[in-house]
């Protein structure tokens, strides 16, 4: 079996990354939803509704369980950096985007009438804890009901 057939038969990267898919998918049609402007890029950005990285590492966390046992050290691994991931989500780069939305105030402040062009910061790199619970529930919407459908089995 070469390489690509064992990437494409391991379901723990197949529905981990199909849910991560899925949440950057569904990121521009909720936007739309909210501000009325379609925004191509956050498919490809961080920050927004849903957390991808969230569905992205219960998904990945929960397949390990489900395929693999939850009394595996890789479960317990899994759900470690799935802690870290969130965290950092909600957390640091929330706290970030609050600084950067601040900074961003304090420069137009400060170079309003002049001709200087700064680059503003990016404001959203962090997500809401509804964002984070999103892609959580996304995670284990995804990965439940590929074992429960009998996908990979």
């Amino acid at each position: 079996m070469n390489i690509w057939e064992q990437l494409l038969h391991n379901p723990v990267l197949v529905i981990g990354l199909t849910t991560w898919a899925f949440a950057q998918g569904v990121k521009v049609p909720i936007e739309y939803i909210y501000t009325r402007r379609r925004n191509w890029a956050l498919w490809f950005s961080s920050g927004g509704m849903p957390s991808s990285h969230s569905a992205l590492m219960t998904a990945t966390t929960l397949c390990i369980g489900l395929y693999y046992g939850f009394d595996n050290p890789l479960f317990a691994l899994a759900f470690a950096i799935s802690m870290i991931v969130v965290y950092d989500a909600t957390g640091v780069r929330r706290e970030a985007g609050r600084h950067a939305e601040k900074i961003n105030i304090l420069v137009d402040k400060l170079f309003s009438g002049q001709a200087i062009s700064e680059t503003q910061l990016k404001e959203v790199i962090g997500h809401t804890p509804g964002q984070v619970a999103a892609g959580v529930g996304l995670g284990i919407f995804i990965s439940l009901g590929s074992y429960l459908l009998g996908f990979y089995r």
